[in-house]
């Protein structure tokens, strides 16, 4: 970005000087200067063309209009051919003309170009930590999709890496920068102004995956490099239920519901209401205390999340956490004056009248004032995109919504809570120290051996 400046402001001195030295005036074209100028673009490269990628990370920067696409990758040729003809697709809606984008099948390969600014990596989630590690000793700033990493220890390694760099990093925690009604937001300043009162108890709501049946092994296809898709986890045969589906790229992948790849809805959608409520208690910075859990897990080896479960966790200041497949999908913030009720689906709880609600006590009693935005005591951070909040801030070098300090501690709070759902026993977890009280058993979970050469 520092040589991309410097050459900006050479630029327009030079054209100044060549100017003003011939008998006839120069004309320029208005796309070389302001935010559109050449230099003064973000360029980025795309890792992950799938599903996240192009429904939502790759339309989010390019609605933008401050970056452009200069290269994409994946380990699957079809996906990455259907990226960079994707990314030319939106220049073209935009009415521009899309640059020269490279196809890549080796991240090391896009991250070695020095012309490249910054990354976006959207991937399955056990290589998050790897790529976003890569990228940040390459130099690049990252949008990295949630959850922030697959293990707690990666998470420590890649927090720890960003810290002593001078790189920005954002996770993919959108609904801090939920449009265009900021109901998130604006549920976190209510509890934060006292508007419920002392807050007691917050609920969140999460949904479950489906099981199915193991799947035979298949042939590889050979747009794929399955080895390397596989990657730091444990060697196993390829079957299209392990990974992604081969004729679509919109369908739900089936590597979401394997445990090898992705813990479940814990760090799914955990990834976003853990930070939201997070957001609301203002303990963006800490974690709980004590936590216990149960789940259901299935027996079979692929399709082999959680299934039903229910984790209690205590925080600070004696505040109550219950997260449960039975609550409706969102957060509730509980005082002893009321509650208020956030979720992105305004259908989500029988008798909400909106993605935004709340109640006085008695807690069926309608309590509209309760969000009445005067007299807000609290402010937040506005932010109607995310992938702009990021992108603004790679110019302002101001830290984004979710950096990586804050996006650490809700993801570690979601991966807690599927070790408390495994082992189904009371755990006390020192928030300082990141580790379980006297529990080897539960402090080897933190972690995992990766399988070379990915470790």
């Amino acid at each position: 970005m520092k040589k991309h400046l410097s050459r900006r402001s050479f630029v327009r001195q030079a054209a100044a000087a060549t100017a003003a030295s011939l008998a006839f005036p120069m004309v320029l074209p208005s796309r070389l200067f302001g935010a559109n100028a050449p230099s003064n673009r973000i360029r980025v490269g795309q890792i992950g063309c799938g599903r996240i990628g192009l429904s939502h990370d790759m339309p989010g920067v390019s609605m933008a209009d401050m970056a452009d696409y200069v290269a994409v990758c994946d380990l699957d040729s079809n996906r990455a051919a259907g990226g960079k003809a994707f990314a030319q697709k939106l220049c073209l809606d935009r009415g521009v003309k899309p640059p020269e984008i490279r196809v890549y099948s080796r991240y090391e390969e896009l991250l070695a170009r020095s012309d490249i600014d910054a990354v976006v990596i959207s991937t399955p989630d056990h290589w998050h930590a790897l790529l976003a590690l890569a990228a940040i000793h390459a130099g690049k700033d990252v949008y990295l999709q949630k959850p922030m990493t697959f293990t707690h220890a990666e998470g420590i390694l890649l927090r720890d890496a960003v810290t002593k760099s001078d790189r920005i990093l954002q996770v993919g925690s959108q609904q801090r920068s939920w449009g265009p009604h900021e109901q998130f937001r604006k549920a976190c300043e209510f509890v934060r102004s006292g508007r419920v009162g002392r807050l007691q108890r917050v609920e969140i709501g999460l949904p479950t995956d489906p099981t199915a049946p193991d799947e035979p092994a298949q042939p590889i296809p050979a747009n794929l490099n399955y080895d390397r898709w596989v990657g730091p986890t444990a060697a196993a045969y390829y079957t299209e239920q392990r990974v992604h589906p081969q004729n679509s790229v919109v369908a739900r992948p089936g590597w979401l519901r394997t445990e090898t790849h992705c813990l479940g809805m814990i760090t799914g959608w955990g990834a976003h209401h853990f930070d939201t409520a997070h957001w609301g208690m203002d303990m963006e910075h800490t974690g709980p205390s004590k936590l216990e859990g149960r789940g259901e897990f299935p027996t079979n080896k692929i399709w082999n999340v959680h299934g039903a479960y229910r984790v209690e966790l205590t925080y600070p200041k004696d505040v109550h956490m219950t997260v449960w497949d039975q609550y409706p999908n969102g957060i509730r913030f509980i005082g002893d004056e009321g509650w208020i009720f956030v979720s992105r689906d305004s259908q989500a709880s029988p008798g909400d009248p909106g993605a935004l609600s709340a109640s006085l006590k008695p807690l069926d009693a309608s309590a509209p004032a309760l969000l009445d935005p005067k007299g807000v005591t609290v402010e937040l951070p506005h932010s109607l995109e995310h992938h702009k909040n990021w992108l603004e801030c790679l110019r302002s070098r101001k830290t984004p919504l979710a950096p990586v300090g804050i996006a650490h501690r809700s993801n570690a709070a979601c991966i807690v809570s599927w070790i408390a759902m495994k082992l189904g026993r009371p755990l006390n977890w020192d928030a300082s120290g990141e580790r379980f009280v006297n529990d080897d058993e539960a402090n080897a979970m933190l972690s995992r051996t990766d399988r070379a050469p990915y470790a």
